[in-house]
């Protein structure tokens, strides 16, 4: 059963990290975006949640501060679900189901990692 451990985490650690390098990568659209979205100081916000994103899939991945990492990717993740995918302002409906879908995902996600928080016997 260690495996499968191992490689949920290896998942769910690249799954953020990569989030993060995603956030470097595609700066001026992320910049843009997060503009439309009213996000005070856009370029200066993407920089500090991709930093964010890879200190905690990175923390994940390694298991170094893994604690620390959860509670960053926990505050990403709902923060985020508030700000950027309040499917409740939109009026097209297509818009409306892709932000709440992101939504959705982003809570589960916190959800998840407040799940790994609590196991206080990691077998790593």
């Amino acid at each position: 059963m260690d495996w499968l451990w191992l490689v949920g985490r290896a998942v769910f650690g690249l799954y953020f990290a990569y989030s993060g390098l995603n956030h470097f990568i595609q700066f001026q659209g992320l910049k843009q975006y997060a503009a439309y979205k009213k996000v005070p100081a856009p370029g200066l916000s993407v920089v500090v949640t991709g930093l964010i994103l890879l200190a905690g899939g990175l923390s994940v991945l390694t298991a170094y501060w893994i604690e620390w990492g959860l509670y960053l990717l926990v505050l990403f993740l709902v923060v985020s679900a508030f700000m950027m995918h309040n499917f409740w302002k939109e009026n097209d409906q297509n818009a409306k189901v892709g932000e709440m879908n992101q939504f959705l995902k982003n809570i589960a996600l916190a959800a998840a990692a407040l799940m790994l928080l609590s196991i206080t016997n990691w077998t790593w």
